[in-house]
């Protein structure tokens, strides 16, 4: 007979994966910006080691946006690209700690992709590693 032990870290690991797995899915989700009392959607992007939070972002077109748009602490310089038609919105800005703000009024709907293109020699590029989002413009 094959008897299974649970250890007290495997207890643990049971119990906390339901709710690592929901965080995950919850991550996810595309990020609905309302907007807010002043006419503009605010939103908030935070870019760390690979990745930009939220990574995917839905707005309403004909509504100002304010996107702000920084890095958590860290030694990897970080870039953020977004680019929207008709030659509307052309963002290539360095990031750091302390955020960078972009106003702008998406036009034309669409899913429009944002990303730090930035590479170190014959290393991904942090695009590849992660470190990608979209903004999605709905009417």
């Amino acid at each position: 007979m094959h008897r299974t032990r649970l250890t007290l870290a495997g207890l643990a690991l049971a119990l906390a994966f339901p709710l690592i797995a929901g965080t995950a899915r919850a991550a996810d989700e595309p990020y609905r910006v309302p907007v807010a009392s002043d006419g503009v959607q605010h939103v908030a992007i935070v870019g760390g080691s690979y990745f930009f939070r939220p990574a995917h972002i839905v707005v309403k077109a004909g509504t100002p946006v304010e996107l702000s748009v920084k890095v958590e602490a860290g030694l990897i310089p970080h870039r953020f690209v977004l680019k929207l038609p008709p030659d509307q919105v052309d963002i290539d800005s360095r990031l750091g700690e302390e955020p960078r703000s972009f106003r702008f009024t998406p036009t034309v709907a669409g899913r429009y992709p944002f990303h730090c293109p930035n590479k170190l020699l014959f290393f991904k590029s942090h695009e590849e590693k992660g470190m990608a989002g979209v903004l999605e413009v709905v009417e």
